[in-house]
């Protein structure tokens, strides 16, 4: 079966997340430690056992989220005796899990993504003061109609389409009042239901533009491999293995859409029938249910669960 390798973002998040994996294999809490040193910071503790409010600002959530995923990557590689080419022809990630996608085809070392990712955290909470931005879910609508909403909510402020999610599920971003205005106009268009995200900043639309800036000089001087497998970049839906490409891409990614429903239909037409969801939580399978049905993604995020994948590769 032709696999492509997925990582969650933002959202996936839980205390305890990872606890179950740094118990049961050397391999994964090596990862922890690693990503823990790299950060000078006990993140482990606080993916494990730490409060809810210090996991969800998004400077520890990103690296967290990574930690996870590189874990059970690590694991299948170490432990299951599979090489990454063996798992999978793609990799691919929602926002921050992008970052997780190159580092676990080689093009970042796990340290390297750890701080790349506090730094991306740090710059997007900085960019826009507490309260300005705003992000919600417009439900039973297309990237379309998505798009036309926002724009006649901006009247003079930003408001776009953020994340293409999946089949009647986009995220608009933006100004806050801007925001609440395109909630009320969907609703006077008969939309299924528009949601107020519980976000701490307006992730992907232009009041980023000070955090790309900052990934821009963070990315220039990281040391890059080309990916062993191509990765699906979220700004344009499509493979990419060049390096300079690639970094150029995370910038924009800041401020740019992620089309996630445009990037599983892309693995579609590629050929992949079947997914492996590495990292917390199962928002990614959840999303494949409603882009393509036929493409299965097993969830991989405890023990349990890579024990029984790796009897069936």
């Amino acid at each position: 079966m032709k696999r492509a390798l997925l990582f969650p973002g933002q959202g996936s998040q839980a205390i305890g997340m990872g606890k179950e994996l740094c118990g049961a294999f050397q391999t994964a809490k090596d990862v922890f430690q690693e990503i823990d040193d790299a950060l000078s910071q006990k993140l482990s503790t606080l993916m494990f056992e730490g409060s809810d409010a210090d996991l969800k600002l998004t400077e520890n959530t990103q690296p967290a989220l990574m930690a996870v995923s590189m874990a059970v990557i690590r694991v299948l590689e170490k432990d299951g005796g599979k090489k990454l080419t063996d798992l999978a022809s793609y990799v691919a990630g929602h926002s921050l899990g992008e970052y997780a996608a190159l580092c676990a085809a080689g093009t970042f070392t796990i340290a390297d993504t750890a701080r790349l990712l506090r730094k991306r955290g740090s710059a997007m909470q900085a960019a826009v003061p507490v309260g300005v931005g705003s992000m919600a879910a417009l439900l039973g609508v297309d990237m379309t109609q998505a798009a036309e909403v926002a724009a006649e909510a901006a009247q003079g402020q930003v408001c776009a389409a953020a994340n293409d999610n999946a089949v009647g599920q986009v995220v608009i971003s933006g100004h806050k009042e801007a925001i609440e205005r395109a909630v009320a106009i969907a609703a006077t268009k008969g939309f299924k239901r528009s949601v107020i995200l519980p976000v701490s900043a307006p992730f992907h639309c232009s009041l980023m533009q000070p955090a790309a800036d900052a990934m821009q000089e963070a990315l220039a001087q990281v040391k890059m491999n080309a990916p062993v497998v191509p990765v699906i970049a979220n700004v344009t839906a499509s493979e990419q293995t060049d390096v300079n490409e690639i970094r150029t891409l995370l910038v924009a990614q800041v401020t740019g859409a992620v089309r996630w429903r445009e990037s599983m239909l892309y693995l579609k037409e590629k050929g992949i029938e079947g997914a492996i969801e590495a990292g917390s939580g199962t928002v990614l399978a959840g999303l494949m249910k409603r882009i393509d049905k036929e493409i299965q993604v097993a969830s991989l995020h405890t023990p349990q669960d890579i024990e029984a994948f790796l009897k069936t590769v």
